[in-house]
């Protein structure tokens, strides 16, 4: 079995699902998973666990996200996006370059945003796109996100290029959507490219197509990206081989002698005698012991 991420490249007319679908069909291994879904029509980065990995992918979930997107301003459409149903046009004749880039760079920080009807969030167990096919709106609840960035790469109104860095759970759609509402004439995401998803970035992802030739020539694992690498910011140890069977039982341990190196509740890596990554452990400094935080083995 396979055990590492991938850094995809998700085409347009697949969803998340349709790529874990495709990859296993690719690896032949069934411990699959994506880590945060992007709409059918978006395409971009999105990275997959395989095997241990998939322990991970709650964590690379959280981790912030870059998109590249078109606004059209003066459309207001059903799904907030330009393959909806047009609800509302208005000419933006009027509207200037300044009083556009006021109200996009408006939105950098944190803000309350609903989510859009057509999405995979439930309701009653439902999914609000279900609901949505069935010509029903239901009330959702405001979800806080932070748009940490906002660059206008062009403008060329009624359209305008952005490159946007945001928390998890944002949605760029219903960010365009409110930049339009903001500005009195509507507006709605014209083209999304995720170009970032946590340390993953667009020009190291690979195509489906490019994994398929990988795996036929037996390269796969040469882009598999090593699970350690999530947590390379924490300091690496390699226990001796006396106590290998403590760290196989995810058991607390002790090194005497290096416990000056670490603060309390400090995070680090443990490798087997062997240098394979192991574990997350947390030092504490009352008892002066290593105790488990994830286990990798």
């Amino acid at each position: 079995m396979l055990h590492g991420i991938l850094n995809v490249y998700k085409e347009k007319g697949f969803t998340s699902h349709d790529v874990v679908a495709k990859l296993r069909g690719i690896t032949r291994q069934k411990k699959i998973g994506h880590t945060g879904t992007l709409d059918p029509e978006a395409e971009g980065v999105l990275p997959v666990c395989l095997g241990k990995a998939t322990k991970v992918s709650e964590l690379l979930t959280e981790k912030d996200k870059t998109y590249r997107a078109t606004l059209l301003l003066g459309l207001v459409t059903d799904t907030q996006d330009i393959t909806g149903t047009v609800l509302r046009q208005c000419a933006a004749d009027a509207l200037t370059e300044t009083r556009a880039e006021e109200a996009i760079q408006g939105f950098v920080g944190e803000y309350d945003q609903v989510p859009p009807m057509y999405s995979a969030l439930k309701v009653n167990g439902k999914k609000l796109y279900e609901l949505a096919r069935e010509g029903k709106t239901v009330e959702r609840k405001a979800r806080r996100v932070r748009i940490r960035d906002i660059r206008i790469v062009s403008m060329n109104l009624p359209r305008a290029e952005l490159e946007i860095t945001c928390s998890k759970g944002t949605y760029i759609r219903t960010l365009c959507h409110d930049i339009g509402e903001r500005l009195g004439i509507g507006g709605c995401m014209e083209t999304l490219v995720r170009t970032r998803s946590g340390p993953f970035g667009i020009e190291e992802s690979y195509r489906l197509e490019e994994l398929q030739e990988k795996t036929e020539k037996g390269e796969l694992s040469q882009t598999l990206i090593p699970i350690d690498v999530l947590f390379s910011q924490y300091q690496k140890i390699q226990i001796r081989q006396e106590l290998e069977a403590r760290l196989k039982n995810g058991n607390p341990f002790s090194i005497p002698g290096i416990q000056t190196r670490f603060s309390d509740q400090e995070y680090v890596r443990v490798y087997d005698s062997a240098g394979n990554f192991a574990a997350i452990y947390k030092y504490m400094q009352e008892n002066r012991q290593f105790r488990t935080v994830k286990m990798f083995l």
